[in-house]
């Protein structure tokens, strides 16, 4: 890990940064607060960043690739629960204000560059920023919803309505994403996850 602003990138990260969905509409003196309190990490693909029931937290924010939240039963049975991509954000705030441990993992997909701090400086941070605890604990909400709305999806929807459904809200993350990592959001098989792809494409 290196610090964001003694990083060789610097000048770049931080452009790509302030494109991030949290961190946007963030004024110069908050900016210039947090810039400091910011670790350039890197990870290879299939890399954990958080594990499920740890306590140890902190705050990503997605420079490259794609981060995917993960739960698993006692049995080793594992669902995913969303992707995250570039501009995106993945969080254990939840779990760190309701002082239990992160029921889920936070992993790589792909190569994955994140800017992160602890979740306690995060908190910090945000208390002496009203507008910005406001715009992450909307973002927040809306993944929440979405995770919900995934969950869902997987009960009241046949398999082609689930691959449409992904095509349609997705489009940039389709090609990206591993056939076998999507396949298991989907709960479908690669082969099936193939045909309903291509089918949905002639059909669009």
């Amino acid at each position: 890990m290196v610090a964001l602003v003694s990083h060789p990138e610097y000048k770049i990260l931080r452009l790509q940064l302030r494109q991030n969905l949290v961190l946007k509409n963030m004024s110069p003196e908050a900016w210039a607060e947090l810039e400091p309190m910011l670790e350039i990490a890197d990870y290879p693909k299939g890399k954990s960043l958080e594990n499920q029931g740890d306590l140890s937290m902190e705050q990503y924010f997605i420079i490259e690739g794609i981060l995917k939240r993960v739960v698993t039963n006692k049995e080793g049975k594992e669902m995913i629960l969303r992707f995250a991509a570039e501009s995106d954000i993945d969080t254990s705030y939840a779990a760190w204000r309701l002082k239990t441990p992160i029921p889920y993992s936070i992993r790589a997909v792909t190569r994955v560059r994140t800017a992160k701090l602890s979740m306690e400086q995060w908190v910090r941070f945000m208390d002496r920023h009203p507008s910005v605890k406001a715009d992450f604990e909307f973002e927040v909400m809306k993944l929440m919803s979405e995770v919900m709305a995934h969950t869902i999806t997987l009960h009241l929807l046949d398999a082609p309505g689930r691959v449409h459904r992904f095509m349609r809200k997705h489009p940039e993350l389709t090609e990206r994403l591993p056939k076998k990592e999507l396949a298991s959001y989907l709960n479908l098989s690669p082969e099936t996850l193939s045909r309903l792809k291509h089918k949905g494409k002639i059909e669009l």
